[in-house]
């Protein structure tokens, strides 16, 4: 079957296509899918997100997938192998019904997105209608779906974005965009219930600022906090000893997964503007997905079904 492997250091991974790895087999409750689509996410690992058909179960398979259906899938981190190849075994927990209203490229694109924003507002947050929320990188993958699911539960969502992207920020729902080098108006945000950053960093650090005495910080910026993995409070707990910090690193979650998919085909999110590249292009889509500022997020594919 066609696969790819990300080889050598993540600061500049070699991408090496093989067409000779055999078809894997799926174990007790695992899940077989014929891969259409797969995301590119961390610098050293073939992708953890794709978008493809049941081609098999596990012979004590008990979930409600059925063959041939088409599913959209995240794989968990620390699970290795990753997505990008023809076949991808995968677990229970991992699978969920495609959203039928979009392509499996679009589709592909979006498990992490959508999970990872999940997960900050609705599961840690408990983001409700009339909070305030600031979410960082609101034009990014991960803010620019925070921003919907924060609008779409009833908060005043307020967006950390760049110039160039307020207008799309602004349609997805939230109250009110500012530039990150607007420092005057960036002082002026206040009494926030929820921050969700997604940038780390000066932005995290900045947010203590912002949010309101009894409110909640939660971040999934890269590199991740000092005060992670239960390392020691965070410096600024002193000076704001009732606010609630977390950082999390996503984790499947095939319920949401399928709750999200219900409101793409609602119309309630809109999906990501993604580039498509085909397996023989794998390079190239890595070197397109590591670029800076880039428009849409790339994805791979791997042949038409029959």
């Amino acid at each position: 079957m066609k696969s790819i492997q990300v080889l050598g250091l993540a600061s500049s991974p070699e991408i090496v296509t093989t067409t000779s790895l055999p078809k894997p087999i799926p174990n007790s409750s695992e899940i077989l899918i014929r891969v259409h689509a797969a995301g590119i996410t961390a610098p050293n690992s073939s992708g953890h997100e794709l978008s493809g058909t049941v081609a098999a179960l596990g012979p004590t398979y008990p979930g409600p997938l059925r063959l041939n259906q088409p599913v959209f899938a995240f794989i968990a981190a620390d699970r290795g192998g990753g997505g990008q190849a023809e076949y991808v075994v995968c677990l229970i927990d991992e699978a969920a019904p495609k959203t039928t209203s979009i392509s499996h490229e679009a589709a592909a694109a979006l498990p992490i997105p959508l999970l990872t924003a999940w997960e900050g507002i609705i599961v840690r947050g408990k983001v409700e209608p009339r909070m305030k929320v600031l979410v960082t990188g609101a034009g990014g993958a991960v803010g620019s779906i925070a921003v919907q699911i924060a609008a779409r539960s009833g908060a005043e969502v307020v967006a950390l974005a760049s110039s160039r992207s307020e207008e799309k920020v602004r349609g997805l729902g939230a109250r009110e965009v500012v530039d990150y080098n607007d420092e005057s108006r960036s002082a002026e945000i206040t009494g926030v219930n929820v921050v969700f950053d997604t940038v780390g960093g000066d932005l995290l650090g900045k947010s203590w600022e912002v949010v309101s005495p009894d409110g909640m910080i939660i971040t999934v910026g890269d590199p991740a906090p000092q005060w992670a993995f239960g390392r020691g409070p965070a410096e600024e707990a002193g000076r704001y000893p009732d606010v609630r910090y977390e950082y999390f690193i996503v984790s499947p979650n095939v319920g949401a997964l399928s709750e999200a998919a219900g409101m793409i085909d609602a119309g309630l999110i809109e999906v990501l503007r993604v580039e498509v590249f085909s397996f023989d292009e794998a390079g190239q889509a890595w070197e397109y997905a590591g670029k800076r500022g880039r428009d849409g997020k790339a994805v791979i594919t791997f042949g038409d079904f029959d």
